[in-house]
């Protein structure tokens, strides 16, 4: 399948950097350019990309401003000169960080991920697409884990939990470690047995030991915090 892109920056010369190297990506088509972050805007809510470069400092509307306001936002690599914004880059959810000047190879290794990324996200969806009829939700998702797709049950998840670029999803003793965001978990999971109590990790409500001040115990023993902003929700999820 083709990747395609959208370059969001206001350094020509960063376009056609971009632009340089996609040409010896088969896979990546640059569908379209914006030189403003608000440009961007506008080109969003006609079409469609897989994924965006997108760099940080920008006139008018900031990279990550952008994000911030997103509906449905495709895979992000973040080209930025300045190294002080990735931890927040990645709070966000974004795919990677490439720090200005890249050279080729980290440019290649960065949109090889987006492209499994975006695979996995579609194979997931066929997935559930075929296993799911209209009184019957899935019960079970497709997770990419060392070079495998393994198929988990819902009901043998007890939680998941962010891991920098990864997402680890635990078993009773053991987890897999698969290449995603915490975020593009929320649309395959059972809403109604899945909820997030800390922008780190999401629990099986089934899995609940006992709530212990602003600590969920799951009933494999592990101890996981209740964040602030969550905490009312979950309350109401588990009454």
């Amino acid at each position: 399948m083709k990747l395609k892109a959208l370059i969001i920056d206001d350094e020509p010369l960063a376009h056609d950097i971009i632009l340089g190297y996609a040409e010896a990506v088969p896979f990546l088509e640059i569908v379209g350019q914006c030189y403003l972050a608000t440009e961007a805007l506008s080109f969003l809510k006609t079409q469609t990309v897989d994924l965006l470069f997108l760099d940080i400092r920008m006139p008018k509307l900031k990279g990550l401003d952008l994000l911030k306001i997103l509906d449905n936002k495709p895979q992000v690599i973040i080209t930025s000169a300045y190294e002080e914004y990735a931890l927040k880059s990645f709070e966000l959810d974004v795919c990677d960080y490439l720090l200005k000047p890249f050279r080729f190879d980290r440019f290649l290794k960065a949109v090889n991920k987006a492209h499994e990324l975006v695979q996995l996200k579609q194979q997931s969806t066929l997935s559930n697409h075929e296993t799911t009829t209209q009184d019957s939700p899935p019960k079970q998702l497709f997770i990419k884990s060392e070079k495998r797709f393994i198929q988990v049950a819902f009901s043998d998840i007890y939680f998941l939990e962010s891991f920098g670029n990864y997402v680890k999803v635990w078993l009773a003793e053991q987890f897999h470690l698969t290449p995603r965001t915490l975020t593009s978990f929320t649309t395959q999971l059972d809403e109604t047995q899945f909820i997030r109590i800390h922008k780190s990790y999401i629990v099986n409500k089934n899995q609940v030991a006992y709530l212990e001040g602003n600590m969920v115990v799951m009933k494999n023993k592990k101890s996981l915090p209740l964040g602030k902003n969550y905490r009312q929700a979950f309350k109401g999820f588990i009454s």
